[in-house]
This record gives structure tokens, sequence and C-alpha cells, in this order.
């Protein structure tokens, strides 16, 4: 349910039914083999770490989620939640934890456009149907300008997050990367703001991100700023499910297009997500 005490940068919030069906032709199969810039003749092809359509190889997986009985995701674009956290949420959801997204943009300001209509209540309405696919049960959806988080006051945004951890009686927090991972100032500035509400609230942080070899792969194939880390500096890798995720990008028609960065990174990553400890639990 969206945050129910409304305050000046929430009064564009837009909410969405969560049981719609999804049309058969949305939910892909398998990952899709997007065109993308250079894919028919990759640059430096014999420079790239293994082969050109497996998964990266390192770290081993075998890692589990922890226990929490509560989560909170801190995200800046509506898409966040399923692109990047999809199969991780969705695995803390079928472990029996109650998952809460808080969203600090409507992403209006994306270059990305794949369907006709105003983005702001698209992306509204995308996030909160995507969020019930992966079994989120709280969404949030705040009204901060898109692009420019980090031009905000980070005291307040840290306090919209403690706001929503205190109210979902969250016992962890599962953010971007603080790099950003893609390369948006937007998710670092997300970050930063969950990292500063969870020291006061004495809360672990779990960090999304990728191997380097993965982010190196996606820069040389796409030229896209991603950033990732090295296997020891890799905290926990797990074996996910990405059939939620897939469904749930399926909803986000006016992001998930054809040629996205999006389908090579899965394809890359596979059935693995890497996490870094952000920050221990308190005493």
């Amino acid at each position: 349910m969206p945050d129910p005490t409304p305050r000046p940068a929430d009064d564009a919030r837009e909410g969405a039914t969560r049981d719609r069906a999804l049309p058969a032709d949305t939910v892909p199969a398998r990952l899709p083999a997007q065109p993308g810039p250079d894919r028919a003749h990759p640059p430096d092809r014999a420079h790239l770490p293994g082969d050109a359509g497996a998964p990266d190889p390192s770290p081993t997986p075998g890692g589990r989620l922890p226990r929490w009985r509560s989560v909170l995701a801190v995200v800046a674009h509506p898409d966040d939640e399923s692109f990047a956290l999809g199969a991780l949420l969705a695995a803390f959801a079928g472990d029996g934890a109650r998952v809460s997204v808080l969203c600090l943009t409507h992403g209006e300001a994306s270059t990305l456009h794949g369907v006709a209509g105003d983005l702001e209540r698209l992306r509204a309405d995308e996030l909160t149907t995507a969020a019930g696919v992966l079994g989120i049960g709280d969404v949030r959806l705040l009204s901060y300008p898109d692009g420019h988080l980090s031009a905000a006051d980070p005291g307040e945004l840290a306090g919209r997050v403690t706001d929503a951890a205190r109210e979902t009686d969250a016992e962890g927090l599962l953010v971007f990367d603080p790099t950003g991972v893609t390369g948006h100032p937007d998710h670092a500035a997300a970050t930063a703001a969950a990292l500063r509400a969870a020291g006061g609230l004495g809360l672990p942080v779990l960090g999304w991100t990728v191997p380097e070899a993965v982010a190196d792969r996606l820069r040389r194939e796409y030229g896209a700023a991603f950033d990732g880390h090295p296997p020891e500096a890799v905290d926990l890798t797990v074996t996910v499910d990405r059939a939620p995720q897939l469904k749930a990008v399926a909803c986000h028609r006016s992001q998930a297009v054809p040629g996205s960065v999006l389908w090579r990174r899965l394809e890359l990553l596979g059935d693995r997500e890497h996490l870094r400890r952000l920050r221990p639990p308190g005493p």
C-alpha cells in the first residue's frame, strides 16, 4: 500500500490493482537474445573473459539470503525493483518474508518510452503491478525529481527511508551497491540515503552488485557504464529463480524494450545474484 501519510513530495503518487492478469505473450519463456550495439561483431571479443554466451563463472554459488522476517528495498526508479532486484525480492517473499519497496522517484525522465502515455503515471502503474508479481506487499512511491536525487537533502532522504523501515518493521535493507552499478547517479543517492538510515536504526544492509567480469563485458559490448566487483569483494552469491523476475520485468512495458542491455546482463548472470554486506547488524 502507498504511504498513508500525505507529504508534499508525494502528491503525484499513483496506485493500481496488483492482481492484473498478464497477457501470455508478455512473459518471456526464456531470456531473449536481444540485439545491441556491436553484438554481431563485439569489439575485442578474443579478450573478453569466458565464453560469449556463458554466465560469469565466479564466485561459486551456494550462499543463502538472511532470514529477515521483513525486508525493505530502497530504489531510485520504478523498474529497479524488477530489473535489478527482482529475483532476490521474489526469493525473500518465497521464504516467507514481508517484502516492501520504497521507490524515491517516478522515473519520469527516462529516455526509454516503449508505450504511449505519460511516463510518470505509466511507471507508477507498472511498479505496482510488477510488485504484485514479485510478492511485494507494500509499495511506497515518492516524487523526488528523476535524475536529481543527488540534489535532494541527504537528511530528508534518509528520514524517508527511516520512516519506511520503522513502519514496515524491516529487519534489513536491500539496495544497489554504493557504486550505483549501472552508472546512474540516482542509484548511488538512494543507497547513500538507505545506509544513513540504517546506521541510525542499527539495521543490516545488503548491496546488489555484479561481478567485475560481467561489468567489463557490458562495458565492452554496449559501452554501458557498469561497475562491478572482483570475487574477493563479493560476500554472498545466491542461486535464484529468474521466472518471477521475468514476469515482473514484462510489467514494465515502457522500459523493457528490445535491445536493452538488461537482457544481456541477465544472460551473463544466469541463475546467480551477487551481494555485498554494506552494513552488519547493529548491537
